[in-house]
């Protein structure tokens, strides 16, 4: 009888492991110490933090429950837009606190180190990987007519905004390239959705003006690596020999970029 017992208790005993820990919403906090609880966490987290982050802050027993942080977190946005010079923004990678753009250019000035500025290549290179992906290099140098420098395609993966995402099924199996959540958070974005229409990115100075008024956010974020403007000048100047004697092929893409 203990023989047959023993085994069934096993089972019950490794299924009970296998299953997830149930939330229970019994939380002793407040709607006020809620809000208070994640701005904290949020301003000291150093990092952009997801939502299921913020989840795993509460204990399981004592939980305000999925809708409460939602709620408290869009009252926390609110608040801020209408208060403060800053801003609780959602990106894809989760929420952070930053400076609202309205304030950006005076903050900019506390900053020392030149902004980095872009290549025309560079710029354009991202554009078509950001509307086309997945894209290949080759399709790539299809559209601007001039070869794609291998130091961007590098830079661009190191700053953590493009990465190799398969092989298209051809002979010698091209790289299929493909943005990251970093992209998303370095321009301030949450989804694909939210790009700007084809006709606003024509002007690559104008894109390059507003790069320039990028500044960090309350918490750093290390939503892309480390770039010094060594490396950034080193870029563009790569990017010289392809671009000389070639007009800007940006307009182009709205032809085929869909």
């Amino acid at each position: 009888m203990s023989e047959s017992t023993a085994p069934e208790n096993l089972d019950d005993a490794n299924e009970s492991l296998d299953k997830p820990k149930k939330i229970i919403i019994n939380s002793d906090l407040s709607e006020k110490e809620l809000m208070r609880v994640l701005e904290a966490a949020l301003f000291s987290a150093g990092q952009t933090l997801n939502f299921d982050r913020l989840m795993s802050l509460f204990p399981n027993d004592k939980h305000p429950g999925k809708d409460a942080i939602r709620d408290a977190l869009k009252t926390l946005q609110e608040q801020y837009l209408e208060h403060t010079s800053l801003e609780l923004k959602e990106v894809s990678s989760g929420f952070r606190f930053q400076v609202r753009d309205d304030y950006s250019s005076w903050v900019a000035k506390l900053f020392e180190e030149r902004p980095a500025r872009y290549s025309r290549a560079t710029l354009e290179t991202l554009a078509l990987i950001a509307y086309r992906q997945p894209i290949t290099r080759a399709e790539i140098e299809e559209v601007r007519g001039v070869s794609v420098s291998s130091q961007i395609i590098k830079t661009m993966i190191e700053r953590d905004w493009i990465r190799v995402v398969g092989h298209r099924d051809v002979p010698g199996k091209p790289a299929l390239f493909a943005t990251t959540k970093g992209f998303l958070d370095y321009f301030n974005l949450k989804s694909l959705t939210e790009l700007p229409a084809l006709a606003e990115l024509r002007d690559i100075d104008a894109i390059n003006a507003e790069l320039d008024l990028q500044v960090p956010a309350v918490t750093p974020v290390p939503a892309v690596s480390a770039t010094t403007n060594d490396d950034v000048e080193s870029d563009e100047n790569s990017s010289l020999s392809e671009e000389s004697g070639h007009e800007s092929e940006i307009d182009k893409t709205s032809e085929v970029v869909h």
